[in-house]
């Protein structure tokens, strides 16, 4: 799929990228791919001895952990 995206971005004819396009649509429908379209905090699970993780309202949003710790 990465492959085809970059390929239809790459295209420069205007049909045939449209037609690019539909493939992917198409690829995607027949996989019953499910695309990420929100975040929420009920969704956060951890490990009980994973302390001071606190659950953000953004999936990315996890790149400082200073303050994270392992009670083991």
């Amino acid at each position: 799929m990465d492959h085809l995206i970059d390929a239809q971005s790459a295209e420069l004819d205007r049909d045939r990228r449209l037609q690019r396009v539909w493939e992917i649509q198409r690829k995607l429908e027949a996989d019953v791919a499910r695309p990420m379209l929100g975040w929420r905090n009920e969704y956060f699970t951890r490990w009980p001895h994973v302390r001071n993780l606190l659950p953000h309202n953004s999936l990315y949003n996890y790149g400082r952990m200073q303050e994270v710790w392992l009670d083991k």
